[in-house]
C-alpha cells in the first residue's frame, strides 16, 4: 500500500521534512497548514520540490471549525474555505481534513452540521476538492467516528467523504465493538486513514493527543485491528501517520522518519498486505563486544569476574574473554575519549544469519560494511537505533564456519573462575530521543517480546526501562532512558553475568581484587522488614552488597561491580522462575554509583 506521513509528525523545516520522508521510502505527505505558513517556499515551490522528491501531497490539513455554526459565521468560514482552496489547487493537492467543531459558537444540529458541510462540498468540487471530515475525540458536539459518518451519509455528498483516525477512535475506546461500524462505510467515502499509537494513559485526551502519540507498535492500541476493519470496507488510499509528540518534534527528522516508515511496514506485515522476510529470533548471545582505548581497566576487571583472555582475533587487536558460555570482546581498535570504555556491539546466535540480516535490511535497518579478509566468517551485521553493532552469529556447522574461526587460541592458565555461566542480560541506555523507537526496533527486525515498560526514579531524574526478550529468556536485553539527554555515568550499560551462587561469585571477585558497589545499610534495615531471612544471610548480602527481589515466580539476586568507563557488571542468580531485572532495586543502585562516582570516580 501507498504509504504517507503528515508534516507535524517530523522536527525541522518543511523543507528538511519533505527532504526526511523521501529518503526514509514514504509515498506521499500530507501538509500541516502550520508548516506551510512558517516556509518561504511558494505553494508551487511545494508543489516542485515534493515532485522532485518522488512524493504527492496527499492531504492538506487542518480546517478547522466549520460547521453547525451561525449562518454569519458560516459565510466568513465560505471565504476562507475558498482561499484555501485556491492554496490546494497552486499546491497540487485534492483531499482536505475538515475537524470536527470545538468551536462554542457550534451548535448540536446534525441537520445543520450537514447541510453546511454540503455546501462545503459544493465550493469544494468546483475547485476538485475533496472534503474528510473527521472526528476529534474532544469535538464539542461531534465526537466519535460514527456520529461523523452520520453526518457525512446525510449530506450525501460526492465531495464528502470522512477521515478515520486510529487516535481519535481507539482513545474513546479500545472495545472491539466499537471497531464493527466502520464496516457499514464504504469504501469509497473514507477519503483518508490517519494512523497513530499512544501508550496508554489516564489524562485529559487533548493533551494526550498532542504530546504522547507515537508510531504504530510503540503505543498500547490495536492499531492492526483497525485497519483490518478499514482495508476490509475496500479502502484503496494511503496509509497515513499523523503524530503529535513532544520528542519527535525535538529529534533529528531522518532518523525519525526511517522509524516511522518502519512502523508501517510491520503495521502492513501484521495485516497481511506485505510480507517482508519472516523474523528469525536469535537463540542466544554468542558475545557483548566492549571497546576501550585501554584494556588494562577492562582486563582487570575480567581477570577478577574469573574470566580467561581465550583467544586473540587474527587481524585486528580484539581479544576473546570467556567463562563458561559467557564471552565478551575487548576491542582496543576504535580511537576513542579517556572515558569511553563502553558496550559497542552484541553478537546473536541465530539459526538463519543470512535469514535474519535479510529480515533486518527489509524493515530499513542500517547494514553495516565489514573490513574483512577471505579468511574472516561472513558475518552480517546492522546498527540498532543507539548505534549498537548487532552481529548475526552462526554456531560453527561444516557449512558455515562460526564466528569463533576468526580467533586463534591462546595459551594461558585458567583462573579459578567465579562460577559465571552465561550472560543473563545487557542493560543498553538509548539516547533520550530514541526509546520508542528502540523497542519497535527490537521488537520487529529481531522478533523479541517487549514487557511492560516501568519507570525507575533516580537521584536526578526519572528512568523508563522496558525489556525485550525471547520467550525462554535466552537473550534479554533491558533497554532504558532517561527525561533528558544525559552523560552521567551512573546511565552507563551494563552486562549482567548468570551464576548459580552470587554469593560465591561476589566473593571471589572480591578476593581476586574486585570492587564491588556499596549498598547503603538503610536498604538492607527495609529488606529485614519487608522478608524473613535465614540467620546471617542478610548480613552477608549486606556486607557484599548483594540486592534481592522476590515474587510469585522465585527470588533475584544481583550485585554490582564499580563501572569502568561507560560500563560496569551485574553478577545475577534467578531462582525459580523470576523473570525481573531487579526493578524495586534500579533506586538504590543508581543513587549508590552515583556517591561512587562522586566520592572516587568509579
Amino acid at each position: 500500500m501507498r504509504t504517507s506521513i503528515a508534516t507535524v509528525s517530523l522536527s525541522g523545516s518543511l523543507t528538511e521534512k519533505l527532504t526526511a520522508a523521501s529518503r526514509a521510502g514514504f509515498d506521499g505527505v500530507e501538509i500541516f497548514e502550520n508548516d506551510l505558513l512558517a516556509s518561504p517556499l511558494t505553494p508551487e515551490e511545494i508543489r516542485a520540490r515534493c515532485a522532485d522528491l518522488g512524493l504527492t501531497i496527499d492531504l492538506y490539513q487542518p480546517m478547522r471549525d466549520i460547521e453547525a455554526v451561525p449562518e454569519a459565521e458560516f459565510a466568513r468560514n465560505l471565504r476562507r474555505a475558498r482561499h484555501k482552496f485556491e492554496l490546494m489547487r497552486r499546491l497540487g493537492t485534492d483531499t482536505v481534513l475538515v475537524c470536527s467543531s470545538v468551536s462554542p459558537l457550534a451548535e448540536d444540529d446534525d441537520t445543520l452540521a450537514a447541510a453546511q458541510l454540503s455546501q462545503l462540498a459544493d465550493l469544494a468540487q468546483e475547485f476538485g476538492v475533496r472534503v474528510a471530515y473527521e472526528a476529534l475525540a474532544w469535538g464539542r458536539h461531534v465526537s466519535t467516528y460514527d456520529h461523523a459518518w452520520r453526518i457525512v451519509e446525510t449530506a450525501d455528498h460526492p465531495a464528502l467523504g470522512t477521515c478515520l483516525d486510529s487516535f481519535h477512535i481507539l482513545s474513546r475506546s479500545s472495545d472491539p465493538e466499537n471497531l464493527k461500524g466502520i464496516a457499514d462505510i464504504p469504501g469509497e467515502k473514507i477519503f483518508y486513514l490517519q494512523l497513530a499509537d499512544a501508550p496508554l494513559l489516564a489524562m485529559d485526551v487533548l493533551q494526550w493527543s498532542r504530546h504522547y502519540r507515537c508510531f504504530p507498535g510503540q503505543g498500547g492500541f490495536d492499531v492492526a485491528g483497525l485497519v483490518r476493519q478499514v482495508l476490509g470496507t475496500g479502502y484503496d488510499g494511503p496509509l497515513s501517520l499523523e503524530i503529535f509528540n513532544d520528542v519527535f518534534r525535538q529529534a533529528e527528522a531522518g532518523p525519525t522518519a526511517v522509524d516511522a516508515h518502519r512502523s508501517l511496514l510491520v503495521l502492513q506485515e501484521a495485516v497481511g498486505v506485505l510480507e517482508p522476510p519472516a523474523p528469525v529470533v536469535p537463540t542466544g548471545i554468542a558475545f557483548a563486544e566492549l571497546v576501550t582505548p585501554d584494556a588494562e581497566p577492562v582486563s582487570a576487571l575480567l581477570g577478577a569476574l574469573g574470566f580467561a583472555r581465550a583467544a586473540r582475533h587474527r587481524g585486528k587487536p580484539v581479544d576473546l574473554w570467556q567463562q563458561g558460555e559467557a564471552r565478551i570482546l575487548v576491542n582496543t581498535g576504535p580511537a576513542l575519549r579517556r572515558d569511553g570504555t563502553a558496550l559497542a556491539a552484541i553478537g546473536l546466535e541465530s539459526p538463519d544469519p543470512e535469514g535474519a540480516a535479510r529480515r533486518a535490511e527489509a524493515l530499513l535497518a542500517p547494514v553495516l560494511p565489514r573490513r574483512r579478509t577471505p579468511e574472516d566468517a561472513p558475518l552480517d551485521a546492522v546498527a540498532a537505533p543507539d548505534g549498537t553493532e548487532l552481529f548475526f552469529c552462526a554456531r560453527t556447522t561444516p557449512e558455515l564456519p562460526g564466528w569463533r574461526a576468526d580467533f586463534t587460541d591462546t595459551p594461558a592458565q585458567l583462573p579459578a573462575g567465579t562460577g559465571i555461566r552465561r550472560i543473563d542480560h545487557l542493560a543498553l541506555t538509548q539516547p533520550w530521543h530514541h526509546f520508542d523507537e528502540a523497542t519497535l526496533f527490537h521488537r520487529s527486525v529481531l522478533g523479541l517480546q517487549a514487557q511492560e515498560s516501568v519507570d525507575v526514579a533516580d537521584p536526578y531524574g526519572l528512568l523508563r526501562s522496558r525489556a525485550v526478550t525471547t520467550p525462554d529468556g535466552s537473550v534479554r536485553i533491558a533497554l532504558s532512558v532517561g527525561a533528558a539527554p544525559s552523560e552521567d555515568g551512573a546511565h552507563a550499560q551494563h552486562v549482567a553475568l548468570a551464576t548459580e551462587d552470587v554469593v560465591t561469585a561476589a566473593r571471589r571477585f572480591r578476593e581476586s581484587g574486585g570492587r564491588l558497589l556499596r549498598v547503603p545499610a538503610n536498604y538492607y534495615d527495609d529488606l529485614a522488614a519487608r522478608f524473613t531471612f535465614a540467620d546471617g544471610e542478610l548480613e552477608t548480602y549486606q556486607d557484599l552488597g548483594i540486592l534481592y527481589d522476590r515474587d510469585a515466580g522465585g527470588e533475584f539476586r544481583h550485585c554490582y561491580t564499580r563501572t569502568v568507563g561507560r560500563v560496569f557488571f551485574e553478577l545475577v542468580q534467578r531462582d525459580g522462575d523470576h523473570r525481573g531485572y531487579g526493578a524495586l532495586n534500579a533506586p538504590v543502585r543508581l543513587a549508590a554509583q552515583h556517591t561512587a562516582k562522586r566520592l572516587t570516580g568509579g
